[in-house]
């Protein structure tokens, strides 16, 4: 074995302390890395070189394609791709009410490029449906309100009814009462009628069908007697006179119905029942791009060529904030959640 030097030796003893100082030194700065919190991710940039987004962004619908959840999505679609720089493009995933569709997009990448049109359906869903793949106020960031249309209540031309008044008049004096029609239980349509029934405490029979136009061929049919139909659907029969509209839905009359008289006018103030439908992502979608979205919906929905569309389909353009959407939602969710009770309505 060789030995070591005496200088050698010196050398070590006198480095040894500074080897242990750096030593201590290293090992504090690993136990501070190691309890150091995790640095936030960078929010994405929506402006500039390389910004979102970089590829087609997905909207997805809960329904099949051709109804007016499609229809009004694939218009905004288009208007928002041309102000986004990239495709928007439609993905219809029909099933269960639209759940299908809203469960899909709850369970995607928070990173913008993929959507929903979130609907007054999915607000009903919250109370109709015992058990939900998604929950639909803490899976989503609203972005804004795209639109709302309401519902006209028509009756077969056969039936002596004229006004709210007389539709009443009918009820009360009909052993039977009288028979209402829906796209199916838990819709829209359905609890347009309930909300009716439970202010008028009249003897209303739901009759739900799988879908709207056989519903309505059965109305023209006279099979069934009436029916608180979408406008888009309605309108077409009672402007060439195969259906007789009483009273549109909404606050206000509609310009496509002038003469029609709205519920509320009818004698049952407050009355307000309208389909609607809004833009939504992934809950923590990154707020920039969040913001970003909402600019340019707002945009797009304050187009006079689409305000002029929209106006075609009996829809009203409702552009707003991200945070008026959830509280309209929030809202719509709690006032369903009491005409499901009341109606008995159960999930198909």
């Amino acid at each position: 074995m060789t030995a070591t030097s005496p200088s050698l030796r010196s050398l070590s003893r006198r480095r040894l302390p500074a080897f242990a100082a750096a030593l201590g030194a290293l090992a504090c700065a690993a136990a501070a890395t190691l309890h150091a919190p995790p640095a936030q991710a960078q929010a994405p940039a929506v402006t500039g070189a390389g910004a979102w987004p970089q590829r087609p962004v997905r909207l997805v619908v809960g329904y099949a394609a051709g109804g007016a959840t499609d229809v009004i999505a694939r218009l905004v679609a288009v208007k928002l791709g041309e102000r986004l720089g990239q495709p928007v493009v439609v993905d219809n995933r029909a099933g269960a009410n639209s759940n299908v569709g809203a469960e899909l997009v709850a369970k995607s990448p928070p990173d913008g490029y993929t959507l929903y049109v979130f609907t007054i359906a999915n607000t009903i869903n919250a109370s109709l449906y015992g058990k939900l793949g998604y929950d639909p106020q803490k899976d989503f960031e609203p972005i804004g309100l795209i639109a709302k249309i309401p519902n006209i209540l028509v009756v077969n031309n056969n039936l002596p009814v004229k006004s709210v008044a007389d539709y009443i008049r009918f009820a009360k004096e009909s052993k039977d009462g009288i028979t209402f029609a829906s796209s199916g239980s838990g819709s829209s349509i359905h609890l347009s009628g309930e909300m009716f029934k439970m202010q008028t405490k009249l003897n209303m029979l739901h009759v739900p069908y799988k879908g709207s136009a056989p519903a309505v061929t059965d109305l023209l049919g006279g099979q069934v007697q009436s029916m608180f139909d979408n406008t888009p659907s309605a309108l077409p029969h009672v402007q060439g006179g195969r259906l007789r509209a009483i009273a549109i839905t909404s606050a206000q009359r509609s310009p496509l119905l002038p003469d029609v008289p709205t519920v509320a006018e009818s004698g049952f103030p407050g009355f307000d029942v309208q389909s609607w439908f809004g833009l939504a992502a992934p809950a923590s979608t990154p707020k920039p791009i969040v913001e970003r979205l909402n600019t340019e919906l707002v945009k797009v929905l304050n187009a006079p060529d689409v305000r002029q569309r929209f106006q075609e389909l009996a829809a009203t353009p409702e552009p707003g904030t991200p945070e008026q959407m959830r509280s309209f939602a929030t809202a719509e969710i709690q006032r369903w959640r009491e005409v499901v009770k009341a109606s008995g309505a159960k999930a198909e």
